[in-house]
């Protein structure tokens, strides 16, 4: 796409110690700390056409989520915490303050939008402003299940399932599992990319911590959010929300009315897209992300 760098080029590529777990992170350009969380069934490489050009302005760190990718994969527990939206925000914030950053910008897409927004609501201090990308909160989610939720988004009730009933079945077949049609018709032309996500579901151990963050997010993610609106808090730092126009969140949800409920400074949008924005409208995502972040400085 004309005016969208298309590699990473000019960005260190590094693992990173963050104490609960070491990190496969890419950082470049220069100014304020701009941080970058994928989601799934994805790695930082999601970013591949988002970051260079962020890197004009900002300081890019885009690591792998734990469990996901080149970063390490913790052994996790009965109640899954290992695998939750809090404990991948602790490494976030121990890597980021690896690099001498306290307080930073934030945007996440898919599960890293929902360890951004529970980032932000542990750690206000640190989050100076955050972009979220095609979700609702998870407690959100599970409450509003329906026919159109179980078929469109069988997985999440797969991946739950007790252990090792997914984790043998994506064995199997791992592409054609995680991998749906569309996915790959989003990674068409795309091989850099693609090879990444599939040499990582090719380890047993990735497809392990995959299961896991969803098995947390049924049961510790959604009890703390749930926790958090019952309690009235919500997301300090001006929040902006971006949504696929053609995915959907944008059939299923008034999307900005349900996020009025965990945040007062809100603004945001949908792109002509589906549920992948970086990918598909990486130019969009640029100019979305640039205006935000600029604010205020």
């Amino acid at each position: 796409m004309a005016g969208v760098t298309l590699s990473f080029d000019g960005f260190d590529l590094s693992q990173i110690d963050v104490g609960e777990a070491t990190l496969r992170v890419r950082h470049g350009g220069a100014g304020p700390p701009l941080l970058l969380l994928h989601g799934f069934p994805e790695t930082h490489m999601m970013w591949t056409k988002v970051a260079p050009e962020l890197a004009r302005d900002f300081t890019v760190i885009a690591p792998d989520l734990r469990g996901y990718g080149g970063s390490s994969k913790p052994l996790t527990s009965d109640d899954h915490e290992p695998y939750s939206k809090r404990a991948m925000g602790r490494d976030a914030l121990a890597l980021m303050r690896r690099f001498g950053f306290e307080r930073f910008d934030l945007a996440g897409h898919d599960r890293g939008g929902r360890v951004a927004y529970r980032l932000a609501l542990d750690h206000p201090e640190a989050i100076r402003r955050l972009s979220i990308l095609d979700i609702i909160p998870t407690g959100e989610v599970w409450a509003r299940a329906d026919r159109r939720f179980a078929i469109g988004y069988w997985h999440w009730s797969f991946l739950t399932q007790a252990h090792p009933f997914p984790e043998t079945v994506i064995g199997q077949d791992p592409e054609t599992v995680l991998f749906p049609p569309y996915f790959r018709q989003v990674m068409a032309g795309r091989e850099q990319e693609y090879e990444d996500y599939r040499a990582a579901i090719r380890d047993p151990a990735a497809v392990h911590a995959m299961c896991e963050d969803y098995r947390a997010g049924a049961t510790y993610d959604r009890k703390l959010d749930e926790a958090d609106k019952a309690a009235g808090r919500k997301i300090a730092a001006p929040l902006q929300v971006l949504w696929g126009k053609k995915g959907a969140l944008d059939a299923w949800y008034d999307v900005l009315a349900v996020w009025r409920n965990w945040a007062d400074d809100l603004r945001g949008e949908a792109i002509d897209c589906g549920h992948f924005i970086p990918e598909e409208k990486p130019a969009e995502t640029v100019r979305a992300l640039r205006a935000f972040f600029a604010e205020g400085r």
